[in-house]
């Protein structure tokens, strides 16, 4: 009988962990259906970005107050979780508090110490979060993508938070022996006393919150796949993997990119076969109209994407009433991938067409011709997010597949097609400007 909590709790460790680890395949498997790209280069500027936006949230603090409460937030609770270790050791092998024989009183005391104070930080850290979503209700978080379940989603994630400081605060009131040493309860002295003389209820309590909390724990990590929290976990390679180009460099395909230049090569012979052994491969597709013509990293964004919308607060279509929101871009682009994944699932491994696509289903032309390209965004992002990339690839799909640009495009490209300008004039009228009086 006394090994029964010990087996109980390797259940619900077994379960936890599992479930997590099935969905983080899941999860890769879908970032893996994007296009291969490289981005190995420069490795000691990656690893830079990496340690300071992902770790040191240096874009973050760009917005003061909100930067202040989060890195409370995210510094708070990942400390706090070194806990962990203790509990799942203890919940193992039978043990209550076994870092207490293993460090000095004044080591864990500190530890201990320092978790309390962080915890009481991370909660009012979190009702300051729930304050401007709900009472103050900041415009970014009020717009059309952010309805349902993204509203839901950003507040049972500050409940969960709550519930878990509280859950930490009132396992180590409720602990008698924890409290008799005096080392460490430097926040949950002041609720000890509601148990203080009254062992057995303490004991209740103290067990069932030690459950709860572990539980909790386990609720939470699994929670993350299905919420916009998994930049818990995506930052760090987000960062890593981000685009090192000037912001204002686009990509080219390698196929039109050799067609020019077999174009301005006045010795070039254009109906000249190919190279012994070389083989001329058509491209499958110009540009993209589904989630499987993006690159890995693309899908990556997506899954990172924090809904915090500073992307769309400082985009200047959307500012002036355009429809363009560069945060429902890659929601969309997440929503897509997960519906595909499902698909996939459903199918033993293998997409089945289902007539829809990223383009129309999900992201209107009007949205993509609404941006003015000017990088506010990906600027913008506390995660090195790339909203644009996706705009530029939807749109070369709609210009080279489907000749969908729009008519003042349309007009442009063949000015400078006929005239080698953008503008509807004649080469030899140029300079007539000069004759105006």
């Amino acid at each position: 009988m006394e090994y029964i909590p010990n087996i109980l709790f390797a259940i619900l460790l077994i379960a936890g962990v599992g479930y997590f680890t099935r969905n983080v395949k899941k999860l890769s498997r879908n970032i893996k259906l994007g296009k291969d790209v490289d981005r190995s280069d420069n490795k000691s500027q990656r690893w830079k970005n990496m340690g300071m936006i992902a770790l040191g949230q240096s874009k973050m603090v760009k917005r003061p107050i909100a930067g202040f409460f989060h890195i409370v937030v995210y510094v708070g609770f990942v400390i706090i979780n070194i806990e962990v270790l203790e509990i799942v050791i203890d919940g193992l092998f039978g043990t209550h508090r076994i870092f207490t024989e293993i460090l000095p009183d004044s080591v864990y005391g500190f530890l201990i110490g320092t978790f309390e104070i962080l915890a009481v930080a991370v909660f009012i850290s979190v009702i300051i979060f729930w304050i401007r979503r709900n009472v103050i209700k900041l415009k970014r978080f009020l717009s059309a993508e952010m309805k349902g379940w993204p509203k839901s989603d950003g507040n049972a994630i500050l409940y969960f938070e709550m519930v878990l400081m509280t859950l930490f605060l009132v396992m180590n009131a409720a602990d008698i022996h924890f409290q008799e040493a005096g080392v460490g309860n430097v926040v949950s002295q002041y609720l000890y006393p509601i148990f203080e003389g009254n062992v057995e209820m303490a004991h209740i309590v103290e067990r069932a919150t030690w459950w709860i909390h572990i539980a909790g724990i386990l609720i939470f990590l699994n929670y993350l796949y299905y919420s916009k929290h998994l930049h818990i976990l995506l930052a760090f390679p987000n960062t890593w993997y981000a685009n090192l180009n000037p912001k204002g460099q686009f990509t080219n395909d390698p196929n039109v990119t050799k067609e020019v230049l077999l174009m301005m090569d006045p010795n070039a012979d254009p109906f000249a076969a190919p190279a012994e052994g070389e083989e001329e491969e058509e491209p499958a597709k110009f540009g993209a109209s589904d989630v499987q013509d993006l690159n890995w990293v693309q899908l990556l964004n997506s899954y990172t994407c924090t809904e915090c919308g500073r992307c769309t607060s400082e985009c200047p279509a959307n500012l002036t009433g355009k429809k363009l929101s560069p945060r429902k871009i890659m929601m969309d682009t997440r929503d897509r991938l997960e519906e595909v994944g499902e698909n996939i699932d459903a199918n033993n491994g293998t997409f089945v067409d289902d007539g829809k696509s990223l383009l129309n289903d999900y992201i209107t032309t009007e949205e993509l011709w609404a941006c003015t390209s000017c990088n506010a965004c990906v600027e913008a992002c506390p995660v090195s997010i790339d909203p644009l990339s996706i705009i530029i690839e939807m749109r070369r799909y709609l210009v080279m597949e489907q000749s969908a640009a729009p008519t003042e495009l349309n007009n442009m490209m063949s000015n400078i097609e006929n005239n080698g300008a953008p503008w509807p004039y004649n080469q030899m009228d140029r300079l007539n400007w000069k004759d105006e009086n």
